[in-house]
């Protein structure tokens, strides 16, 4: 059995790659995650796509955003601050 490596960068960049894609359109994203759930180990990399999908990208130690990583603006903290929104964005979170 060969090891696979560790490389949560790289499975940010295909997510936010695939984010930028989808646009703000919560209904696409939740496409995109599920049908990108087959090709990428979510449960391996949960603790970084957590972080895109609630911060934008990859918190650094102390929970600030890391300056040198790729971000997304489809994210609960860029999104609009109301209850329906926030509603779709746990929507995408529990599927």
């Amino acid at each position: 059995d060969e090891k696979e490596r560790f490389d949560p960068t790289q499975f940010q960049d295909c997510i936010i790659q695939g984010l930028t894609e989808t646009g703000t359109d919560l209904e696409a994203v939740a496409k995109f995650l599920d049908a990108s759930g087959a090709k990428l180990d979510y449960r391996r990399y949960a603790e970084t796509l957590f972080d895109i999908l609630v911060a934008g990208g990859m918190l650094a130690p102390g929970g600030t955003l890391a300056d040198d990583m790729t971000r997304t603006n489809v994210c609960v903290f860029a999104a609009q601050e109301d209850l329906e929104t926030m509603q779709a964005f746990a929507q995408v979170s529990s599927e």
